[in-house]
């Protein structure tokens, strides 16, 4: 075995960045762009639908990613997916409209002005999402059940690095580059920084990444004629199995409505921190954002989803459920307060956002464990990923109405609306508890 053979062999190798890379393009198209398109003028309701409205593919990966098992190997997918999403970031960059200084200040931006802009982000979203399903099952086909445990929170915290890189380091970036006077400019260099990352990243995967002899296509390439028809009654089968299993619309509503709170929030609360104060913001800088809120919220997010997972394991979901709802919910007030006094101290500012931050990550812990709870049985990899498409909806459909909620209400009473939301989140909680085994989700269990 030659020595590119065995650093190949070493989880190490390639688990971290793989991870890593899979976070990148999901948060430049869903959360990055937010920010992006605000500091651009364009108006909240109209940047809320359209960000939103790029969760899609998302949405509907389940409909399609049977045939990242059926055709091709993992490894491909992952590879020209890569190389995919690194073309329609160069082109981002190129193509990257110029506001004029008027549309800038007054927030009057029309959102047709990027039209090339969100065909590229749709594209880098399917691109995205069918990456998140080939790495997936790459993972589970390249390591063994020992080290699939054991990188687990590896995968877990550099996905999670990703978004700190992403909210935090390219945001301060974005933000630096905009006190030279010129933000176009200053969001084109940061797309070509984040092309350049990328871009290495896919060229190490290229070599570094292994092909285990279990990857392979569900049927050889002769066959894919002859085998088209069981693929499709196979795919079928996948969802009549999904929606006859016992519950199915409980754990729909679940899946739809415990994070609402959150879902209308997420989408406001960055375009809420850079608003002047004349429109009811915080007037923050947005290398403060990408400092507040970019990286100190990202690192509490991360370590409530620890504190999560380790009360989860020890009392098991059921025991754990109401603690995290408390957490995905009574954090929402933290926005309240930032809104209703418009405090001007960043510490003041980053320590309530922290706490909210910190509230959701414990909070989501709960969500992740029923999801995975729900997708036991048959096809229980095909079913997480129908469980993870209705994740996607449930903050699709609220971000695509926060915008212009916000603009006809104003910050303050959208927040006490986002949280009078956590009402869905306690009666969806409440009916869940009921039906989870006392005994899923401690240690030791297989």
């Amino acid at each position: 075995m030659s020595a590119l053979e065995k650093i190949k062999k070493n989880p190490w190798a390639w688990v971290p960045t793989l991870y890593f890379i899979e976070g990148i393009p999901y948060f430049l198209v869903n959360e990055i762009s937010v920010m992006m398109f605000k500091r651009m003028g364009v108006p909240n309701g109209q940047m809320a639908l359209f960000t939103s409205l790029i969760y899609l593919p998302w949405v509907i990966k389940p409909f399609w990613s049977p045939f990242v098992d059926i055709i091709k190997t993992k490894r491909w997918w992952i590879t020209t997916m890569q190389v995919l999403m690194v073309a329609m970031m160069v082109l981002l960059s190129f193509t990257l409209p110029t506001p004029t200084a008027e549309m800038l200040a007054n927030g009057t931006t029309p959102i047709s002005m990027f039209s090339v802009t969100l065909i590229l982000f749709i594209i880098t979203a399917f691109a995205s999402a069918t990456h998140d399903v080939a790495a997936d099952g790459f993972y589970m086909l390249a390591l063994s059940q020992k080290n699939q445990s054991a990188f687990v929170g590896i995968r877990s915290t550099f996905y999670r690095l990703a978004n700190i890189f992403g909210n935090g380091v390219l945001v301060w970036i974005a933000g630096y580059f905009e006190t030279h006077g010129d933000i176009p400019q200053a969001w084109r260099t940061t797309m070509w920084i984040s092309t350049a990352i990328m871009g290495v990243v896919c060229l190490y995967h290229l070599v570094f990444i292994p092909r285990p002899a279990s990857d392979r296509s569900s049927l050889a390439a002769g066959e894919l004629k002859s085998g088209s028809r069981t693929v499709l009654r196979e795919f079928f089968r996948t969802f009549a199995t999904f929606f006859k299993k016992p519950g199915i619309w409980l754990a729909i509503a679940f899946m739809l409505l415990y994070r609402l709170p959150e879902a209308f929030l997420l989408k406001m609360c960055k375009p809420f921190l850079v608003d002047p104060n004349a429109r009811g913001g915080l007037e923050m800088t947005t290398q403060d954002v990408g400092l507040a809120y970019g990286t100190l919220g990202v690192f509490a997010i991360l370590a409530g989803g620890i504190l999560g997972g380790i009360l989860s394991s020890r009392i098991g979901l059921k025991k754990s459920l109401w603690w995290m709802a408390a957490g995905m919910t009574l954090p929402c007030l933290t926005f309240v307060y930032l809104s209703t006094w418009l405090p001007t101290s960043i510490i003041s500012i980053s320590t309530a956002i922290i706490i909210e931050q910190f509230g959701y990550g414990f909070g989501f812990t709960a969500y992740m464990l029923y999801m995975m709870y729900f997708s036991e049985g048959e096809f229980k990899t095909s079913h997480y990923a129908i469980c993870t498409s209705f994740m996607a909806l449930s903050m699709m459909i609220p971000g695509m109405f926060a915008g212009y909620l916000q603009e006809a209400m104003g910050y303050a009473n959208f927040f006490w609306m986002a949280f009078a939301c956590s009402i869905a989140t306690v009666l969806v909680t409440y009916f869940v508890d009921r039906k989870i085994d006392p005994d899923y989700g401690k240690k030791g269990d297989a």
